[in-house]
């Protein structure tokens, strides 16, 4: 689930797919959230969910904010939940923004993952950032990232 103004975020959640669905018996769908066209028994029978906003004065979106506001519909207690950011510049606040959505996974009861350290290089402490400096340079990461989530759902939930 993603918000994308400019198109960069977007980008970037296709990046993130690509890299789940190289896991095998992986289903992945995206909902941008401007659409409000969000399957709610996919949502729900989803064992992964990631988050993706871009950056706006060190936050997420709005749009973000007001989905987890309105999103007492849907039990994701349980389920594994990871997000990502796009910024225009490296304190530009990234770190923030996805730190945010992460509280609201943890509010959810969602396991909050991004792989960290634990598998070398790239390196995902938090969530996966792409600054516009490095956009280009930071598709692979992104599907290192959706890989990385994907095995992990696998793990725990196959």
């Amino acid at each position: 689930m993603y918000y994308s103004k400019g198109g960069k975020t977007k980008i970037m959640a296709e990046e993130v797919a690509l890299g789940m669905k190289q896991i095998q018996n992986i289903e992945v769908r995206l909902f941008d959230l401007s659409c409000n066209e969000i399957d709610e028994k996919f949502l729900s029978e989803s064992k992964a969910v990631v988050f993706g906003t871009p950056t706006y004065y060190a936050s997420s979106c709005w749009q973000i904010k007001k989905w987890f506001d309105e999103s007492h519909k849907y039990n994701l207690a349980g389920n594994l939940g990871a997000a990502f950011a796009t910024a225009d510049y490296a304190q530009g606040g990234a770190d923030c923004a996805i730190s945010f959505i992460l509280h609201h996974l943890m509010v959810k009861g969602m396991l909050v993952y991004s792989g960290g350290s634990a598998y070398g290089q790239p390196f995902i402490h938090l969530g996966a950032v792409a600054l516009k400096e490095n956009f280009e340079e930071s598709k692979q990461m992104f599907q290192v990232f959706g890989e990385r989530i994907a095995k992990k759902a696998a793990e725990l939930f196959s």
